[in-house]
């Protein structure tokens, strides 16, 4: 397989996920790796990482990891869910930029065929606190990097995929 890159963005709840996944439906051999920290005590995040999981054909592997670049690099098909998640987990981080190069450089070099969902943050108000704007630009300054290296660029809203790449 050659080298392909795909960056699915969308709000909240949009479809992106959904979209994602059926990009890759005919793949026999699929890398999903999920971003999302444990978090125990909270029953409806993990109702929610159990509707993805049950989502998820059963030949698909799941690499629950935040090294995302790492996990690109191996090569294959890989779908990374999601990227929001992955620089929530990052933000504080004393190397966030670091990272974030890590990861925009594992995609422009992949070897292989990946699809990456992220938030849109942009379209919304302007959080009332620093961590939230912080969040928020790191997120679109990122989406911005992973989208100039992707081959193809899909915005999900309200359940309907529009390419814009």
């Amino acid at each position: 397989m050659s080298a392909r890159r795909i960056l699915v963005v969308g709000g909240a709840r949009s479809g992106k996920s959904t979209f994602a996944e059926s990009l890759l439906a005919a793949e026999p051999d699929v890398t999903y790796v999920a971003t999302s920290l444990p978090r125990p005590d909270d029953a409806e995040w993990q109702r929610r990482v159990d509707e993805h999981r049950r989502r998820r054909p059963s030949h698909w592997r799941t690499l629950e990891t935040l090294d995302v670049a790492a996990a690109i690099g191996t090569g294959g098909t890989t779908l990374v869910e999601c990227v929001t998640l992955w620089l929530g987990a990052a933000l504080d981080d004393g190397d966030l930029a670091e990272r974030c190069d890590r990861l925009v450089e594992a995609v422009a070099t992949a070897p292989g065929f990946v699809v990456l969902v992220s938030n849109e943050v942009g379209d919304g108000v302007v959080p009332p606190t620093e961590s939230g704007r912080r969040f928020r630009d790191a997120l679109g300054s990122l989406n911005a990097r992973l989208a100039a290296e992707s081959d193809e660029v899909w915005r999900v809203t309200v359940g309907i995929p529009a390419r814009l790449k």
